[in-house]
C-alpha cells in the first residue's frame, strides 16, 4: 500500500503549521511515503528547507503552495515542470505585491496566470453551497485535465456522509476525488502547540478560543494503510495521490540562477573585469604596479574566471561606483578585504602591497562557496544606494533577502504565556528569569526564584509549550541589506513581496536558503561610523586643505597608536573591546 500526503502545512504557514519541514520529511519517510506534498498558504518561504529535508530523508518533495482566493475555494497548486514553477512564483508575487506586508490578494481570475502544466487540487469549504459544483467546473478552465477535488476526513462521526457529499460534487463537476488529511503537524502530540499558535494568531486565550480550535488531534501525517482504511469506499482517491506525485516531477534542483551581465553585448564579463582591474591598479599605484601586487591580481583574476564570478564583482564595482559618484563614503569589509582585485576596483581600502593577503580565505574552489562581499555605506545615505539598485534592475529582477524571525525564549514566553491566560505580572516576572535564547533559558529553578511554582499544572504546561515553540519561525522580515539580483525575472525564481518599509520589496527566502541553492547576494549595509569619518574628512579638508579617503589615510600614525595603547578609544566601536575597558 502506498500513499502521498498532498495537503501539508509547515510552520512557515506562520502561527498555523505546528511542525518544522524537517520533522514532516522524516516522518513521511518513516511512514513509507515515497514523496510529500507541501503547500503553505500563499507562500514558498519554507520550500527550500523542505527540499533539503526531503533529500536527506530519501523522499521526493512535491513543491507547491496553497492559494487562498478572495472569491472562491482555496487551491493547492503543484507545478509539473520548471516553467510552471516560475509562473506559480510570479502569481504569488502578484498577490503579495498588491497587498500589505504579510498578506496576499488573489482572485479566481488570477489562476489564469498559472498557465499549463499545473496540478490544481481544490480545497472544499467547510460547508459547500449550492454553486460549489459550478466553482469546480470553473477551476477546470485553468489547468486542463489536471484539476482534482481534495477530500479530508473530519473525524466527527459523520465522515461517511461528508465524503459522499464531496464525491457527489466531484462527479457533478467531472473531477476526480483525491485523498488528503489536511496535515498541520507531523505527530498528534503537537495538537496543544497548534492550539496555542491558533490563539496567538487570533489574539485569543486558550480558555476563550472555543470552536476556533481543532476538535481533535487527527490532522497529522498518517500511514498509507490508515489512509486506505479511511478511504476504503474510495480507493481511487488514494491511487490519485500517486498519480499526482508521478506527474509533478519538478525539483528545486532544476533552478538555474543567471547572474546579470554588467557588460555590453559582444564582451565577456571576465574581459571587462580584467580591463577595469588593471585600470584601477594604475590609478592606485601609478604606472609601476608592484610586482607582488601584479602577481596577486593575475592569480585572483584567473580564479575568478575559473569559478565564473566576474559578473558578481562587476555588480559590486558598479554599486560602489554609483556611491562614490554621489559622494557617499563606502567600504568593503570582511574576507573581501583579502582581495587585491577588490582594492584596485575601489571596493576595499586594504592595500595588498602592505599586507600578506590570502585570497582563498575569500574565494576558493576547495570551499565551493560563492563570494560574499559586504559593503558598508554611510548609514544616513544608504537608502540612496538601495533605491539605485531597484531603479537599475527593476522590482521584478531584484529584492532584499528575507530574514526569518524565529521564536527565542523571551518572545516565546510572552506569546505562549498570554495565550495560556497567564497574567501580565506573571509573564513579566518569568521574563526576568530568562538569560538566553534557547530551550536551556527556561529553567525551573529560576522560575522558583521568581516566586512562582513551576509544578503548577498550567504554568508547567506553559513552560513545556514555550520550550517546544522555541526555534519556530514567526514571520518574515527583511535582511539588513542583502540584495539578490537576477539577469531575468527574479520573481520566476522566488516570490517577491512588500516589506513593512515604503519602497522596499523582499524575496521569501533567507540567506541560508540562498546558500543551499548557491544563489549570490550583495550586502548593502549601513554604518554610522562612515558618516562620522566623512564629516572628519570634510573638516580636515576645510581646515588643512588636505583631502583623504579610507585608502589614503596615513597608515602609520604614531599618535593614534599611542591613544590605542592608552585605551583612549571610547566611541570608536571598531577597536573598542572589553579588554580596553578593563585597562581604563
Amino acid at each position: 500500500m502506498s500513499y502521498v500526503e498532498l495537503q501539508t502545512l509547515t510552520n512557515f504557514t506562520f502561527l498555523e503549521g505546528a511542525s518544522h519541514p524537517q520533522e514532516l520529511a522524516v516522518t513521511a519517510a518513516a511512514l513509507g511515503m515515497p514523496a510529500l506534498g507541501i503547500a503553505d498558504r500563499n507562500s514558498l518561504a519554507g520550500v527550500v528547507r523542505a527540499h533539503m529535508a526531503c533529500k536527506r530523508a530519501g523522499i521526493r518533495l512535491l513543491v507547491g503552495a496553497r492559494l487562498d482566493l478572495t472569491d472562491g475555494p482555496s487551491v493547492l497548486c503543484f507545478p509539473r515542470d520548471r516553467a510552471a514553477y516560475g509562473r506559480l512564483s510570479q502569481t504569488l508575487t502578484l498577490g503579495r505585491r498588491r497587498a500589505p506586508k504579510g498578506q496576499c490578494h488573489l482572485s479566481r481570475q488570477d489562476l489564469s496566470a498559472l498557465g499549463a502544466d499545473q496540478v490544481l487540487v481544490v480545497v472544499p469549504p467547510d460547508a459547500p453551497e449550492a454553486g460549489f459544483a459550478d466553482d469546480l467546473r470553473d477551476h477546470c478552465r485553468y489547468a486542463d485535465d489536471h484539476v482534482y477535488l481534495a477530500a479530508a476526513p473530519r473525524y466527527d462521526g459523520r465522515d461517511g456522509p461528508w465524503l459522499e457529499v464531496l464525491a457527489a460534487a466531484a462527479r457533478a463537476a467531472g473531477l476526480p476525488l483525491v485523498a488528503t488529511n489536511a496535515v498541520v503537524a507531523h505527530t498528534p502530540d503537537r495538537k496543544p502547540l497548534q492550539d496555542v499558535l491558533t490563539c496567538v494568531r487570533l489574539g485569543l486565550t486558550i480558555d476563550s478560543a472555543g470552536w476556533h480550535l481543532a476538535a481533535n488531534a487527527e490532522r497529522h501525517l498518517k500511514a498509507p494503510e490508515e489512509m486506505a482504511r479511511l478511504f476504503r469506499r474510495y480507493p481511487d482517491a488514494i491511487d490519485r495521490t500517486l498519480e499526482i506525485a508521478a506527474a509533478c516531477t519538478f525539483s528545486l534542483d532544476e533552478l538555474r540562477y543567471d547572474y546579470p551581465s554588467e557588460v555590453p553585448d559582444g564582451q565577456s564579463p571576465q574581459t571587462v573585469l580584467e580591463r577595469l582591474t588593471w585600470q584601477g591598479a594604475a590609478a592606485r599605484y601609478g604606472v609601476a604596479v608592484p610586482d607582488a601586487v601584479a602577481g596577486q591580481l593575475r592569480h585572483e583574476l584567473a580564479l575568478i574566471d575559473q569559478l565564473g564570478y566576474a559578473s558578481y564583482f562587476l555588480t559590486v564595482h558598479d554599486i560602489v561606483r554609483f556611491a562614490r559618484s554621489q559622494d557617499i563614503l563606502c567600504q568593503g569589509r570582511g574576507s573581501a578585504a583579502n582581495s587585491a582585485v577588490c582594492y584596485v576596483l575601489g571596493i576595499t581600502a586594504v592595500d595588498p602591497a602592505r599586507a600578506d593577503l590570502l585570497f582563498e580565505r575569500f574565494v576558493s574552489p576547495e570551499r565551493n562557496e560563492p563570494p560574499d562581499i559586504d559593503v558598508d555605506f554611510e548609514h544616513e545615505r544608504r537608502e540612496e544606494v538601495i533605491q539605485y539598485i531597484y531603479r537599475k534592475y527593476g522590482r521584478d529582477r531584484t529584492g532584499l533577502t528575507a530574514t526569518v524571525i524565529s521564536y527565542r525564549a523571551r518572545g516565546a514566553l510572552r506569546d505562549v504565556g498570554k495565550a495560556m491566560g497567564l497574567s501580565v505580572d506573571a509573564i513579566t516576572r518569568l521574563s526576568k528569569t530568562i538569560w538566553g535564547w534557547g530551550v536551556e533559558a527556561v529553567d525551573a529553578d529560576r522560575v522558583r526564584e521568581a516566586g512562582l511554582d513551576p509544578d503548577d499544572p498550567r504554568l508547567a504546561r506553559t513552560l513545556d509549550l514555550v520550550r517546544e515553540v522555541i526555534g519556530f519561525p514567526r514571520h518574515l522580515s527583511q535582511h539588513v541589506g542583502g540584495f539578490v539580483i537576477a539577469r531575468d525575472r527574479l520573481d520566476a525564481l522566488v516570490p517577491i513581496e512588500n516589506a513593512a518599509m515604503d519602497d522596499r520589496t523582499v524575496i521569501q527566502w533567507d540567506k541560508d536558503d540562498l546558500d543551499a541553492l548557491r544563489l549570490l547576494k550583495v550586502d548593502v549595509l549601513g554604518l554610522g561610523m562612515l558618516s562620522c569619518l566623512h564629516r572628519a574628512f570634510n573638516l580636515i579638508e576645510d581646515h588643512y586643505g588636505r583631502r583623504f579617503d579610507l585608502a589614503t589615510v596615513p597608515p602609520e600614525d604614531a599618535p593614534v597608536y599611542d591613544m590605542l595603547c592608552r585605551a583612549d578609544s571610547l566611541g570608536v566601536f571598531q577597536v573598542e573591546s572589553r579588554a580596553q575597558m578593563t585597562m581604563l
